[in-house]
């Protein structure tokens, strides 16, 4: 299906576009349709999933593929516990699609709204110091190039392009199916509770290795730091879920009403934002519960907002930390978003940001009503200087300049992107930037 082009905007209310026209494709053969259209008029194509990314990264200059029907179930190997999904499905949708099979992902991250492409072509991840992110879960895909072919990537065709492919920012083409290296099905046990800032620093090491998964989240203007633990268990292990009316007071009334309501509270009067913090520390994450993965990692977020997030080298995340803290202080900012702190594992995925280390991230949050340059760009800063990699969906300043000092691989990545899109089809603002032209 095709319609006229009208303004497309992301969750966060961070970028917009006014495409020519936007295409809704529900099979690989009508991308292939719409990237030859687009060639032959000379319009650049970008393919959406979500728009749960922060940066301009989905970002349309001419032709949008909305990727919302190109989703489902493609084909299941039990033995090898690998699975092929369509590019738009969503995340939200895998576990039930994995149900018969007795699979599920290895990792998730706390938002399970995004498309599986554009997942793990922006560097989602979740946490855990012995796991990658979503991209490192791919073992193939297939993807409509420049020249309206269907390129297949596998441990048997054109194996050397997957560390691109399978985080490829969607600058070599359009993903039309992705296949994920599963696992048998699981629980984890969570344990959620609030605990003194300075323990967790001082001991963010060992907590993070110490458990399969943990991250843990600071108020500004308090001492204290809401950890998460999750612990892996076989899919047996009997399941203590929450009940579906304390999973509600805490998720939905809490997490999302209250805070929205903080937050409204807060723009109007910014002083207000130390004593409501503190007051959320008191009232969140204090519990403990056994449950399916999926019910474990994912979160529902109801109250919008703009993030930005570095990857820094994992024994750098406490200087790093301490010196974004006493930026707040010095600067006498009102933060109302907590700022988060989860970890992961090396990889070898090229443009990955945990890409060659062992990695912890810093996340930083404003209401979206909120202007966030003055902060992101401070805390942009301090995670350069401790070489942060920026997480591509996500707000930042970086260019191709930089990031090449970062990436040992970028220009291996640059140099696959023109042989695969010599012409720029799939290119936007965002990728001009980051990438070069």
């Amino acid at each position: 299906m095709t319609r006229p082009g009208g303004t497309w905007r992301n969750w966060g209310r961070s970028a917009s576009s006014m495409p020519r026209r936007v295409e809704f494709p529900r099979t690989s053969d009508a991308v292939v349709r719409a990237v030859t259209a687009a060639v032959r008029e000379g319009l650049r194509v970008k393919a959406v999933g979500s728009g749960h990314s922060f940066s301009t990264i989905a970002v349309a200059p001419d032709v949008l593929l909305d990727l919302t029907d190109l989703r489902g179930l493609v084909s299941v190997d039990v033995e090898t516990a690998r699975v092929t999904l369509l590019a738009g499905t969503k995340l939200h949708q895998v576990p039930a699609l994995l149900a018969p099979y007795g699979l599920a992902m290895q990792n998730l991250g706390d938002i399970d709204r995004q498309s599986v492409s554009g997942a793990i072509s922006t560097g989602t991840h979740g946490t855990g110091a012995r796991f990658g992110g979503l991209a490192t879960q791919v073992v193939g895909a297939k993807l409509v190039t420049a020249s309206g072919d269907i390129l297949v990537v596998s441990a048997d065709e054109n194996p050397e392009m997957l560390p691109a492919v399978a985080l490829g920012l969607g600058a070599l083409g359009i993903l039309v199916e992705v296949t994920l290296q599963c696992v048998p099905a699981f629980v984890l046990h969570a344990v959620e509770r609030p605990e003194p800032l300075a323990g967790v620093l001082d001991a963010i090491a060992d907590r993070s290795t110490g458990a399969d998964h943990f991250e843990f989240y600071w108020f500004p203007h308090t001492d204290r730091a809401m950890t998460k633990t999750n612990m892996r268990l076989p899919e047996s292990a009997p399941r203590h879920p929450l009940s579906p009316i304390g999973k509600w007071i805490d998720d939905a009334l809490v997490g999302n009403g209250l805070h929205q309501m903080a937050c409204s509270v807060a723009k109007a009067v910014p002083a207000t934002i130390p004593p409501i913090n503190r007051l959320s520390v008191k009232l969140w994450g204090d519990r403990e519960f056994t449950d399916a993965s999926d019910r474990v990692f994912a979160t529902a977020r109801g109250v919008r907002f703009r993030e930005m997030e570095y990857a820094v080298p994992a024994e750098s995340v406490r200087p790093a930390f301490d010196a974004m803290r006493a930026l707040i202080a010095d600067r006498g900012w009102r933060i109302s978003f907590p700022v988060e702190v989860p970890v992961a594992a090396a990889d070898d995925r090229w443009l990955s940001t945990a890409y060659g280390r062992e990695t912890a991230y810093i996340a930083v949050h404003r209401y979206w009503r909120d202007d966030p340059a003055e902060y992101f760009e401070a805390v942009e800063d301090i995670m350069s200087s401790y070489g942060g990699r920026p997480h591509w969906g996500k707000m930042h300043t970086q260019d191709a300049a930089t990031l090449r000092t970062r990436y040992p691989r970028f220009d291996d990545f640059t140099a696959l992107r023109d042989r695969l899109d010599p012409d720029r089809v799939f290119s936007n603002a965002y990728l001009e930037r980051v990438l070069g032209e």
